[in-house]
């Protein structure tokens, strides 16, 4: 089998009748892993069915059959944020190629323990947990490549079939599902799983990426997950993102988790028909797909979301209120086409703002709060159904999701996402990359900038300053603070800590072409002889007690 390299360096030849949402499909690694990665897809939602549908033949409450569910998505809030860290701070591939062999191993675990009917309900939800978990694992390395995988220009197509991708396995899958356990059970799901997996693994031992050689020491997990929160924390578009798809994961799971119980109470109910309703759920993101640009191109991002929350908010309410299949399968059609144009839209704003060093990270938090609401939703909602009824619980989750659909209005997605997030050469400010007797590794850093300002232009100067200090802290600074000197007005003082050299120099590393716009504002506003001057204080002699610091502030 012949190596498959990443050949992003060379230029593809032009597109000859392909149309844009499809040109990432010229770049062959990109392709190969979007095949591979769809039939991974497609086994894990396989699987989701059979476990559900397993469940429902051990248990009894509709509580327990909606764990399965959770199962599936608590990883997401458990381990998503460590698989991120871990992604960005070593190979992605292993991380990816780790994440797949676990599916594999858990899924093939489930089918043997099944053919020789061993399997209890503690067993089948333990064993879907460790598959999500790999598959949390793998997400966001695969998620964070894209951007070697194709050019810039094409990362949003990329990002549009990455969703499309898992979209269409989660909603195509399961009715293929219904199809295998109709002919040879459970079993079936889980052994399938175990098979699909095996092509991405392939692929993945073949791909040899080009690595980055940084002279820095790579960061330690800890704080590597601690700079990704904070990156996030610092980045209003993702953090509006993250706590959007969140709300959307926690009303729009009591379709998924339920949607079992609902193809059950139908008339002639069964696996077939649980299988016709997602398949019907499928075909509507496959229209999403299709028609999502243009979407976005006459009514723009906020006008899609809550197209799309009146969509699926419909769907759930006709699962509460609608007896027959087929006016369930019509509303399940344009629910599968809201679901996929609602998080593409959130899974294209997180890929767009988010530095290359930190996009695993950022990813991971977004997935961490759409499951995370996912898990929560899937819980609460099976509560209800248990102790009111499953149309109640159907119900109550669609006027949710209807309601949630009008937060847009106050909590509005970024409109700018063409920013340069390029990370060129590091800013230069006179900073050694060892200092002869420095610790790089323990030990504050304070730096300090020194300003002269015009005082009739000094409330333009705090306005930019501002901006400033949101870089600073989402990039690694621990506190913040503006000065400004009594006895020389004309003359302001920026003073920002770190939690080491190496942090400092991390730090300068992370300012992206576009946030170099910021700093050439502020240097508009000096008029001393020469650069602002900048000093950088090393802490001696004391612990540091007292920590962590306040938050920042400015003084005058």
């Amino acid at each position: 089998m012949a190596v498959i390299e990443e050949t992003r360096a060379v230029k593809a030849p032009e597109p000859i009748g392909l149309p844009p949402a499809l040109r990432p499909f010229r770049h062959r690694m990109f392709a190969a892993l979007w095949v591979g990665s769809l039939l991974a897809n497609f086994g894990v939602w396989v699987h989701q069915v059979g476990a559900a549908w397993l469940m429902l033949s051990l248990a009894v409450g509709a509580d327990e059959v909606a764990l399965i569910q959770t199962a599936t998505a608590m990883p997401m809030l458990l381990l998503s944020l460590i698989a991120g860290a871990a992604a960005d701070l070593w190979d992605r591939r292993i991380a990816f190629l780790a994440g797949q062999s676990v599916v594999a191993l858990s899924a093939a675990c489930l089918a043997l323990l099944g053919l020789f009917e061993m399997v209890t309900p503690l067993v089948l939800l333990g064993l879907t947990f460790a598959l999500s978990s790999g598959a949390t694992w793998r997400q966001p390395a695969y998620q964070a490549s894209v951007g070697e995988l194709v050019p810039r220009g094409e990362i949003a197509a990329a990002v549009a079939l990455n969703s499309i991708n898992f979209n269409l396995a989660r909603s195509l899958g399961p009715a293929l599902g219904g199809f295998i356990i109709i002919g040879f059970g459970a079993v079936g799901t889980f052994a399938f799983n175990a098979v699909a997996n095996l092509f991405v693994i392939a692929i993945l031992l073949f791909w040899r990426r080009r690595m980055v050689k940084d002279d820095l020491p790579r960061e330690r997990l800890l704080p590597a997950m601690g700079a990704g929160l904070r990156y996030v924390r610092g980045s209003p578009g993702i953090l509006v993102a993250v706590l959007r798809a969140g709300l959307f994961g926690l009303t729009g799971s009591a379709l998924w988790a339920l949607l079992p119980l609902s193809a059950d109470g139908l008339p002639d109910g069964g696996p077939l028909t649980y299988g016709l309703l997602l398949g019907a759920l499928g075909m509507g993101a496959v229209l999403g797909a299709v028609t999502i640009g243009e979407l976005r191109r006459r009514l723009r991002n906020e006008g899609v979301i809550l197209l799309g929350h009146v969509l699926f908010g419909a769907a759930s309410l006709a699962l509460a209120l609608i007896g027959q299949l087929w006016p369930l399968l019509l509303f399940l059609l344009f629910g599968g086409l809201a679901w996929m144009i609602i998080l593409s839209t959130f899974n294209v704003t997180v890929q767009l703002t988010a530095a290359e060093w930190v996009k695993a990270r950022a990813l991971s938090i977004y997935f961490t709060g759409l499951f995370g609401g996912m898990s929560l939703g899937s819980w609460l909602w099976g509560e209800m159904a248990e102790r009111l009824s499953l149309e109640w619980a159907m119900a109550a989750a669609g006027i949710a999701t209807l309601a949630v659909g009008v937060i847009g209005n106050f909590l509005r997605l970024p409109t700018n996402l063409a920013r340069d997030l390029t990370v060129p050469l590091a800013i230069d400010d006179g900073s050694p990359l060892r200092p002869p007797g420095v610790d790089s590794e323990t030990g504050f850093v304070a730096v300090t900038v020194s300003y002269h300002v015009d005082p009739a232009k000094a409330d333009a100067f705090l306005t930019v300053m501002r901006r400033l200090r949101r870089l600073r802290r989402r990039d690694g600074a621990l506190r913040w603070t503006l000065y400004q000197d009594i006895d020389e007005p004309t003359r302001w003082v920026e003073a920002f800590v770190l939690a080491s050299w190496l942090d400092h120099l991390r730090h300068m590393r992370r300012t992206t072409v576009g946030d170099r716009k910021v700093l050439e504002a502020i240097a508009h506003f000096h008029q001393g002889d020469g650069p602002p001057k900048v000093t950088h204080l090393i802490a001696r002699g004391f612990p540091n007690v007292g920590w962590p610091p306040g938050r920042a502030t400015a003084a005058m």
